[in-house]
């Protein structure tokens, strides 16, 4: 018969057990198709379990995690602007490079020491033409409340928001971060959004402008164009993107510094980042591939549907990571106070 005192030091002796390997991303039918093509597969090459979570953004929680000295997620799917953070804070495994194959085989956004392009994304405008007998073309468009009466959604944050009301305000696309360095035009993007605040509804997680224009709630919403696409094809509602004016970036894996999981992470991220593996995702998920030889393997009848399809970036513009980085947080706070007004 085992003492209280032989029980404990028994139970201090044994291992600790291994926390699952875990992967997050930004859930909803995107995460279903990354499912269905990199963690199943992944799970079942590497005969390891594999948890899958998802999450909404935000620096603080990156930071947050790191903090702990023992993060409980291992790969993490970022924006840009947390790519450049969490590097430069050192809140990221530096990656191994010639473990995805050289970096000449991505997109040269796609390339970061901390992180490894997963999609190219964009925010567009979108609508349901079964509502709208005319369609918007324009941001311009959006914010003409008489030729388009209702109510309209943006996400809640001053990125997006911001570069959206200067092109509504008749900014050229190329002269946008430009007219935002100074101070008359982050004057001129705010009035421009005090014209449209009573329409507004603002949204937080992907998946709230699809439900607000599934409802009639509102007319239009800037809203990810791969979603306005998997409801459009998946739900067969006459969800429409509007390309020119849309935003695109890169998101990236990256692993979180000190994870339990990281050697497992990197063969993971190597996988996801195979051209075979990648070219399977515009099936599930309407974004442009990083992998230059997976970009050029997807079939006409999906790629027309890609933020990176010609037709559609050509009159895009490519969120400036620099920008926001060096101004987000006092951007954030002004933005907040107006709101708030």
């Amino acid at each position: 018969m085992l003492t209280v005192t032989s029980a404990l030091s028994l139970s201090f002796a044994l291992p600790a057990l291994a926390r699952d390997f875990t992967v997050v991303s930004w859930g909803g039918s995107f995460q279903d198709g990354q499912r269905e093509i990199y963690f199943k597969p992944f799970s079942k090459e590497s005969g390891k379990p594999l948890l899958d979570e998802s999450w909404d953004g935000g620096y603080g929680v990156i930071q947050a995690k790191v903090k702990t000295g023992s993060p409980n997620w291992d790969v993490v799917q970022v924006e840009a602007e947390e790519l450049a953070l969490g590097c430069a804070d050192g809140l990221y495994e530096k990656i191994d490079w010639d473990k995805m194959g050289g970096q000449d085989k991505f997109l040269d956004s796609a390339v970061n020491d901390c992180g490894v392009g997963a999609i190219v994304w964009s925010t567009a405008i979108g609508y349901d033409a079964d509502n709208l007998k005319e369609a918007p073309k324009s941001w311009a468009d959006f914010w003409d409340v008489k030729k388009f009466p209702g109510k309209r959604s943006l996400r809640k944050g001053a990125k997006y928001t911001l570069e959206f009301a200067l092109m509504a305000d008749g900014v050229a696309p190329d002269k946008i971060y430009e007219e935002l360095s100074t101070p008359e035009g982050l004057d001129r993007a705010f009035n421009k959004l005090n014209e449209l605040k009573p329409y507004i509804v603002w949204w937080e997680a992907g998946a709230q402008p699809l439900q607000l224009l599934a409802s009639g709630e509102v007319v239009m919403a800037s809203a990810y164009s791969n979603r306005l696409v998997a409801v459009r094809n998946d739900e067969k509602r006459n969800f429409q993107v509007v390309w020119p004016g849309s935003i695109y970036a890169v998101d990236s894996w990256v692993i979180l510094k000190d994870a339990e999981n990281k050697e497992l992470g990197m063969d993971f991220i190597a996988y996801a980042s195979r051209a075979d593996n990648q070219v399977k995702l515009p099936k599930y998920a309407a974004n442009g591939l990083p992998n230059r030889e997976a970009a050029s393997m997807v079939p006409a009848e999906l790629a027309k549907d890609l933020p990176t399809y010609p037709d559609n970036i050509k009159d895009a513009i490519s969120l400036d990571v620099d920008f926001w980085v060096d101004n987000g947080e006092a951007l954030t706070q002004r933005f907040n106070a107006w709101l708030a007004q």
